[in-house]
């Protein structure tokens, strides 16, 4: 049950991304992905994934306080890559 509900979180998240990418709203693109990011937090349970998700969220937060245009795509890029590491983690059966 947690895998369905943490799955449809990613789905509905990445669709919700995927148009606010298309309407050019990469600064939405950060924040989507910073919130996907939070809501999963909850889900992961391994103490250095925990720790490694916090450090990535500092960073990208960095970033995009930047507000420039390669901060947002260092916010972007810093949050998907910690996304697929929860996504790989679940799928490995390291959170169940």
């Amino acid at each position: 049950m947690k895998r369905s509900v943490l799955l449809g979180l990613f789905v509905t998240a990445s669709m919700l991304a995927s148009s606010s990418f298309a309407a050019g709203g990469t600064d939405s693109l950060c924040e989507t992905n910073l919130q996907t990011i939070a809501n999963a937090k909850n889900q992961v349970q391994a103490p250095d994934l925990q720790a490694r998700v916090e450090a990535s969220v500092q960073q990208a937060k960095a970033y995009q306080a930047l507000n420039t245009k390669e901060g947002t795509e260092k916010c972007i890029a810093e949050t998907t890559q910690t996304i697929q590491e929860i996504q790989k983690a679940n799928k490995d059966g390291k959170n169940s």
